[in-house]
């Protein structure tokens, strides 16, 4: 374009750069060879797009489109081109090193195709994480080093023992290697379970730091400016809120509001917006933005719908040192870098931050950036883990460690604001191992009370395990290879028809109905004339049925409010009634001050 002043021809920032289109793109031929050995660009999704260009990459996507998934690192075209050259029997082996995002979620379906594939290919040898330093740059990575074979055979795979300026450690392992570069317990070989499906999910893309109020000071000066505002004005929380201090920042979310609404009843919010946001959004190649510019770049419809009328929800960092979970208050809009449950069950929150979900989400995640932090995926980390079917005293017993852990760390944190999460973990993991706490250490032990905190964790794993019915000295890859056999008797039991849904009323809402008394075995028992109360059966299984039809999925009933819903109705044979009943998995109780609620569990119909 032309500059108004000078006349000159300039740079149009907001210009539409033209993409080059290839014609009948397809993949490279490769020179026929006995090995490859090769250290392919290290290139990340949208590196690709900025070095290489969009047209490139729209090319690879087309050329490789159903063998390497959208996303993948660029490295993983070489590896899956060269895994096809050896399984093929054109090739003897290859050896390559990749980024270690070659064993994380997305690119590792490109190695689990590989092994899954015939003619039979395996992987040798393997080192899934390694420090890496470029010579030219200085810059820090970590990499991943894997050699493939031709036909059937173990391998061995080297894991980081120790790692200290002057070098590594290495300790050997050896099998058959998974598509995770793992040995033992085939996580990655695990599948999603209906049961946990649509209440997890990342948080909200805002694509526009216009959006955002850094802090209480500017919030203020906002809301005092345009009070109506306060309508569509939200705390804000990301990732580093919750692992260290927050910041305290506030986000406008105008979701479910017309461009028309917005500036006739909050015409200094529009103006924000138009003067921060607009201009972007004009030059932007997604017509949907351009055209819905006050709104988010992601709103998270599925995130929205799970927590909308909880008055809390679980959270996590999706990228941390530590696994913890929290909850947050229903007001609070998360970022696309937490990891939302949309439950305000304690259970949950307990079940979560024990050791077995725990150690299952460090094998099933990722790791991420020079720190190499463990990365939550809520698609391997949650939609897989098999939850245990808790009895209804353990699952209150669980809900209490549950409803103290989260308490004990914020009831900590408002005492002291400068205590982290990070730092209370950081000291937790050393009192653990046994070693010696710094001056510093010390003081965060102190104000976070983290001994407590570890009894608190401590007690918490102990009822998970007697929850699964499992020792509590199992080791790291006992409790793995368990809960990858659980992952598989819980999908073949939803083949047939059983769904142990975590969220029932929720989960099934419009979709399914509610397992009928005779799927189980239960003759239905009759209701009563004008709800008057109904005589107590003689035989267990009519009063298995006649509890069941009391029983509500929509709302929560005590023991005095289920009794009197029957004529002399024996306490001691109504809870044993109620046990059965959370046996079959029929029922689930939810403690309360004033003590257990019970609450029909809907199952798919088979």
């Amino acid at each position: 374009k032309v500059h108004p002043a000078t006349g000159e021809e300039v740079p149009d920032e907001n210009a539409r750069v033209p993409v080059m289109k290839f014609r009948n793109p397809r993949p490279a031929e490769w020179p026929e060879v006995d090995y490859i050995v090769g250290n392919p660009p290290f290139m990340g999704k949208l590196k690709l797009l900025s070095d290489l260009g969009e047209g490139y990459a729209e090319a690879l996507r087309v050329a490789y489109a159903g063998r390497v998934p959208d996303g993948s690192d660029f490295v993983m075209y070489w590896w899956h081109h060269a895994a096809k050259l050896v399984r093929e029997g054109r090739v003897q082996r290859f050896g390559l090193i990749t980024t270690n995002s070659i064993w994380q979620t997305i690119s590792r379906r490109v190695v689990a195709a590989a092994l899954a594939q015939a003619p039979r290919f395996s992987l040798a040898f393997a080192v899934p994480d390694h420090p890496w330093v470029d010579s030219v740059d200085g810059a820090s990575v970590r990499i991943a080093m894997t050699v493939g074979v031709h036909g059937d055979q173990d391998g061995r795979v080297l894991r980081i023992d120790k790692e200290t300026p002057d070098g590594v450690t290495f300790r050997e392992v050896r099998g058959r290697v998974h598509a995770d570069l793992s040995v033992g317990a085939d996580v990655s070989a695990t599948v999603p379970l209906e049961a946990n499906g649509k209440i997890s999910g990342t948080g909200l893309i805002l694509g526009n730091r216009g959006f955002v109020l850094e802090d209480p000071a500017e919030t203020r000066r906002f809301l005092e400016a345009e009070p109506e505002a306060r309508r569509i004005v939200f705390p804000l929380r990301n990732g580093e809120d919750l692992t260290d201090c927050p910041r305290g920042a506030s986000v406008i979310d105008t979701d479910g509001w017309t461009l028309e609404d917005l500036r006739t009843q909050m015409p200094c919010t529009y103006q924000r917006l138009f003067d921060l946001v607009y201009p972007e959004r004009q030059a932007n190649r997604d017509p949907r933005l351009r055209r819905e510019w006050w709104l988010f770049r992601r709103s998270n419809r599925l995130i929205r719908t799970a927590v909308q009328g909880l008055p809390r929800y679980i959270a996590t960092s999706e990228t941390a040192r530590h696994r913890v979970f929290m909850f947050l208050d229903a007001s609070i809009r998360p970022e696309h870098k937490l990891v939302v449950i949309g439950s305000d069950d304690a259970l949950y929150l307990g079940l979560a931050s024990s050791r077995p979900h725990v150690v299952w989400a460090l094998a099933a995640g990722g790791k991420l950036g020079v720190g190499n932090d463990p990365v939550y995926s809520k698609t391997t980390c949650f939609e897989k883990f098999p939850f245990p079917e808790c009895s209804p005293k353990l699952a209150l017993r669980i809900r209490q460690f549950g409803e103290d852990l989260d308490a004990h760390r914020k009831r900590q944190q408002a005492a002291y604001p400068e205590l982290t999460i990070t730092g209370m973990y950081n000291v937790l993991e050393k009192l653990r191992a046994g070693e010696p706490l710094t001056a510093k250490e010390k003081v965060i032990h102190e104000q976070g009370l983290v001994s407590v905190l570890r009894q608190i964790h401590d007690d918490l794993d102990a009822a998970v395990f007697d929850a699964y019915g499992w020792p509590r000295d199992l080791t790291d890859e006992q409790i793995l290879e368990r809960l990858v056999a659980l992952n598989a008797e819980r999908a073949e039991e939803e083949r047939r028809g059983l769904v142990r849904w975590l969220r029932p009323d929720f989960q099934t809402k419009g979709a399914v109905r509610p397992l009928q008394t005779e799927m189980a075995g239960i003759k239905a028992a009759p209701e009563a004339a004008d709800g008057a109360p109904l005589p107590w059966p003689k035989s267990l299984p009519e009063r298995i049925a006649a509890v069941r039809n009391t029983l509500r999925p929509d709302r929560a009933q005590d023991l005095p409010a289920l009794a009197a819903a029957f004529k002399r109705a024996p306490r001691k044979d109504l809870e044993a009634v109620l046990q059965s009943l959370a046996a079959l998995g029929l029922a689930v109780a939810y403690e309360t001050p004033t003590g257990p609620k019970w609450r029909l569990t809907l199952r798919r119909a088979a």
